[in-house]
């Protein structure tokens, strides 16, 4: 049933589908106590409350848009996009270059690898979810023009390897919250979140380019802007080092626009298998 209706709403136009989206946003919010507690928890430890009002929003947007970048032709889609400093991409595509595009949760995330694999192939690594009717609705979406998955597993790592030594590039989500052995513990916002080590592995192995990319949504539905932002981060020391790294790189985009961060997401969670980094710290 999700597919039809999906293909149903990807018809309205996108200022419609936002506005029904902030309304969505609000009804959620009051509705549900956990999420409201988690929104306004992780905006408290990052320090932008001043900002959940229009959070509440932007969260219900991201919702009702995605039949909109996922089912609607991608010409049209592609119409609401603005690419802001793509020739720092091309500069490494040219050059033969692997790159490793890092992109948080933060605002239109799903449209950004959608608008790059228009200009080249690039491959994400893609993780099934839980509800099986939800899978051919995202794989279908998402596996579109020289878009290509990669599970995450192993198998996939060595996929996104493989296409990095080619000097082509990758995608990953950084700030997704990593399974056991995955990752290390590293400062975001000022405490401590289970942040994966992937993307600096691919990096480096893959003697590549890190650019860091998101899709800010613009009011009123007008569309979105997608910015390239180069990784001004270190990729020294060890696998904390450059976790810490990367979670600061990720703040400082962030702040960018903090009310289009995904900050409902249990980012701060322990996973199976994992010991706490300290005792009564977690949501």
């Amino acid at each position: 049933m999700l597919v039809p209706i999906f293909r149903f709403l990807s018809i309205f136009p996108l200022p419609f589908l936002h506005a029904v989206g902030a309304a969505l946003g609000w009804v959620v919010y009051w509705t549900s106590p956990s999420y409201r507690r988690r929104m306004r928890d992780n905006m408290r430890q990052a320090g932008v409350s001043q900002h959940l009002s229009a959070a509440v929003a932007e969260a219900g947007k991201s919702i009702i848009e995605l039949p909109f970048i996922w089912c609607a032709d991608p010409a049209r889609v592609s119409r609401h996009a603005t690419l802001e400093n793509w020739e720092l991409v091309q500069t490494e595509l040219d050059a033969g270059r692997g790159i490793v595009f890092m992109t948080p949760h933060l605002g239109c995330f799903e449209i950004v690898a959608q608008e790059i694999a228009l200009r080249t192939e690039l491959m994400v690594m893609y993780r099934p979810p839980k509800k099986a009717a939800l899978k051919p609705l995202i794989e279908g979406a998402r596996a579109r023009n020289n878009l290509l998955l990669a599970p995450a597993n192993m198998s996939g790592v060595r996929m996104l390897a493989k296409c990095l030594k080619k000097g082509k590039p990758v995608g990953v989500l950084p700030d997704q919250v990593p399974q056991e052995g995955e990752g290390v513990w590293a400062t975001f916002f000022g405490r401590d979140a289970y942040t994966m080590t992937l993307p600096a592995k691919l990096a480096l192995l893959g003697d590549a380019t890190i650019i860091v990319t998101y899709a800010q949504r613009l009011p009123g539905g007008k569309g979105y802007v997608i910015r390239f932002v180069p990784f001004d981060g270190t990729l020294e020391g060890d696998s904390a080092d450059q976790a810490q790294a990367i979670n600061t790189a990720m703040e400082r985009l962030i702040v960018r626009e903090p009310s289009q961060y995904y900050w409902s997401y249990n980012r701060y969670k322990v996973p199976h298998g994992i010991d706490a980094p300290s005792a009564g710290e977690q949501v």
